[in-house]
C-alpha cells in the first residue's frame, strides 16, 4: 500500500476581513475539481481574517464551525492556516487541524510571536498528527521555524513531513527559503513553507523534500503549490543517509553529547548576557 499523501498549498493574497473566507472556499472548489486527487490542503498564516486582532475568536467558534463543515464536505485533511483564537481575553496565534470528517483533531499556538510587533501570546505545547496508514505531520508557525530546536523536536516526536503557515512580508523573506531547505537537510523531512500575499506577506513559498531539494515553488503571485509526500522515502534517507553519506539522525542520536544551553538558564550563556531587550522595529520601512 501507498504511503505517499498529496498536498495542495495555497498562496493567495490575504486582507483584513471576512472576505478571505469566501477566496479560500473557492479555492477548495478549484482544488476538489481536479483531476489528481489532493489528500490535504494548507493555507497560509492569519489567512482567514488577516493579522488584525479584531478579529479573534474563540475555537471552537463560527470560523472552525464553517471550515469542519468544508473539510467534510470536501473530504480533505484540511489545515486553514492559522486565526487569532480568543481565550478568555488573551489572544494566541492558533493553527487548526481538520480532518475529513470535519472534526478538529489538534490545534498549535505559536511558540515564538515576532515581537516586538506581534502582540500574542506566547503557546507552550508542540504539534503533530497523522494521516493514519500514511505519513506523521508537524505543525509550526512562520517564526517558529527560526528556532532549530522546534523543527528538532517535532522531528523527535516522529514528523516526517513539517507544515509551517506563514505571513512574512518584510525582507529576510529570502533567509526564510534558506531555513526552510536547512530544517529540511537537518532533520530529514519534508519542509513546506506557505507564504501569503498582500497583508499575508510577500510570497516566495516553497516545498522542500527531506534532502534539501526544491518539489514545488511560487514566486509574489497567487499559486497553489503541489507535491507528493513519501514517508518512506524519509524513512529511506534516515537508514542510508542524505544522499547516501550523512546520517545525522543516527548520529544526533548515538553520540553522548550534553548541551548546557538546554538544561541551564538561557539567560546565563555568554552569548546571551548583554543582549538588551527586544527593540522596536520601523515598519513603514518595509
Amino acid at each position: 500500500m501507498s504511503r505517499s499523501v498529496r498536498i495542495a498549498a495555497v498562496q493567495m493574497r490575504v486582507r483584513s476581513g471576512e472576505e478571505n473566507l469566501e477566496r479560500m472556499e473557492d479555492y477548495l472548489h478549484k482544488l476538489k475539481a481536479e483531476d489528481e486527487p489532493v489528500d490535504l490542503v494548507l493555507f497560509s498564516e492569519l489567512c482567514p481574517f488577516g493579522p488584525d486582532p479584531k478579529w479573534a475568536e474563540p475555537i471552537p467558534g463560527d470560523f472552525t464551525k464553517r471550515f469542519c463543515s468544508l473539510a467534510e464536505k470536501f473530504k480533505f485533511w484540511l489545515v486553514p492556516g492559522s486565526i487569532n483564537e480568543n481565550d478568555a481575553g488573551r489572544v494566541f496565534n492558533t493553527a487548526l487541524v481538520i480532518n475529513p470528517r470535519g472534526e478538529i483533531v489538534s490545534k498549535y499556538r505559536k511558540a515564538y510571536p515576532w515581537k516586538p510587533l506581534e502582540k500574542s501570546d506566547s503557546g507552550t505545547g508542540f504539534c503533530v498528527f497523522d494521516i493514519p496508514g500514511k505519513i506523521r505531520f508537524g505543525l509550526c508557525i512562520c517564526y517558529d521555524q527560526w528556532f532549530p530546536e522546534v523543527t528538532r523536536q517535532l522531528t523527535w516526536m516522529g514528523a516526517e513531513a513539517i507544515l509551517c503557515p506563514t505571513m512574512t512580508g518584510t525582507p529576510d523573506r529570502p533567509l526564510e527559503l534558506v531555513l526552510s531547505r536547512a530544517n529540511a537537510i537537518a532533520n530529514q523531512v519534508y519542509f513546506i513553507n506557505l507564504n501569503g500575499l498582500k497583508e499575508g506577506g510577500n510570497g516566495q513559498s516553497l516545498i522542500v523534500g527531506p534532502e534539501g531539494e526544491i518539489l514545488s515553488e511560487a514566486d509574489r503571485e497567487e499559486a497553489i503549490l503541489t507535491a507528493d509526500l513519501d514517508s518512506d522515502h524519509v524513512h529511506r534517507i534516515r537508514e542510508n543517509g542524505t544522499l547516501g553519506v550523512s546520517q545525522v539522525l543516527k548520529s544526533f542520536r548515538e553520540e553522548s553529547v550534553h548541551y548546557p544551553v538546554y538544561h541551564e538558564k538561557i539567560e546565563d550563556g555568554e552569548g546571551f548576557k548583554n543582549l538588551g531587550l527586544i527593540r522596536q522595529i520601523k515598519t513603514d520601512q518595509f
